[in-house]
């Protein structure tokens, strides 16, 4: 089961951070992300089954949007870490014992009565069944289909979220073959999301790959996004695109796809896919991978410290990873694991 670190930033942790970084991060501060300081510091909770179903809870009388559905959890006290504070809150709103969770997101909304900074965690294990303390009600939802209206306004990109699987499987061809990884890929476990990157395939040979890869992927319920120059795919049969770094920093607007992730490699990247409100990105690497030998690991802590400060998209982890590292890379807060030949063993 997750770890439950309290992963409260602090400035010796930035500190610590530009140390691991060699430097890298040192515009990297709380003023360069949130040039604005919320008035308000609130702590949000899903908790999650097995089936990757999670809970919503309505708004009780008396507050600000009564009756709209969110995620629950409340204000973060004076002089109480957000992690206390998620463990009161629900103890308060549902009469449970939260045990395990790990930090996820962090968003900033601006309400008519108020600016809130958001932190979201993910509950993997409570003590207890939920009961509304507070006349609130509950209701378990499924990923990509809410049962429930009307919604806070702020959880609208958090329930978008909540359809990114646990894994993210990335196609390596040119690693071992297209006809052996199209076998894998019909013949195994159903994977729920593909990102086709090929990059010594030419635009006529991708759209050839890509066009079977989506053909195997869309028959067993996942999705495809494909690594390449979105004026090429725009015609082609994909569920979104995946970004290199050095075109999501040419970027001043979102593509206009259904979904559009980004790789990253400092805050600064990870900051601007953020503003353009990508959907996910991939980060690392954090151990050491084949694929790119010159490239220095960053490591468990490495990867946290670039997440200290909060992101506001679900951020996965990548490089030289199996699927063996899904729960240290959600206690360093990433939303799973990216794998290349992981993906295919």
């Amino acid at each position: 089961m997750a770890p439950t670190p309290d992963p409260e930033p602090s400035a010796n942790l930035l500190t610590a951070c530009a140390r691991l970084s060699g430097g890298r991060l040192r515009n990297f501060n709380m003023t360069s992300l949130s040039p604005n300081p919320p008035r308000l510091l609130v702590v949000a909770g899903a908790l999650m089954r097995p089936d990757g179903s999670f809970m919503l809870g309505s708004r009780p009388e008396g507050k600000p949007y009564a009756g709209y559905w969110e995620f629950p959890g409340g204000k973060v006290e004076p002089g109480e870490t957000p992690f206390a504070a998620l463990v009161r809150e629900f103890n308060e709103e549902m009469g449970i014992r939260v045990e395990a969770a790990t930090p996820w997101l962090t968003r900033v909304h601006h309400y008519e009565h108020a600016t809130v900074e958001l932190r979201f965690y993910r509950i993997w294990r409570w003590a207890g069944t939920p009961q509304p303390q507070e006349g609130q009600s509950f209701a378990w939802q499924q990923p990509g289909a809410p049962s429930v209206a009307p919604m806070l306004p702020a959880n609208g990109p958090i329930l978008k979220s909540m359809e990114l699987p646990s894994m993210f499987a990335i196609t390596c061809a040119h690693l071992i073959g297209e006809t052996a990884l199209l076998q894998r890929l019909a013949e195994g476990p159903a994977l729920p999301w593909v990102q086709v990157r090929e990059p010594q395939m030419d635009r006529t040979r991708l759209e050839h790959f890509v066009a079977q890869v989506a053909g195997i992927v869309h028959a067993r319920g996942g999705k495809v996004v494909v690594n390449a120059d979105p004026a090429w795919v725009e015609d082609w049969p994909v569920d979104g695109v995946h970004l290199p770094a050095h075109r999501l920093c040419a970027l001043t607007a979102r593509p206009a796809f259904a979904w559009v992730g980004a790789s990253v490699h400092n805050a600064q990247e990870l900051e601007l896919a953020g503003k353009l409100e990508l959907d996910y990105a991939l980060l690392g690497p954090v151990k050491k991978t084949a694929t790119h030998p010159e490239a220095v690991p960053i490591g468990w802590d490495g990867f946290e410290c670039r997440l200290a400060a909060g992101a506001r998209l679900p951020v996965y982890a990548l490089g030289g990873l199996t699927k063996t590292d899904l729960e240290a890379a959600r206690a360093a807060g990433a939303h799973g694991v990216a794998l290349m030949r992981g993906a295919w063993q």
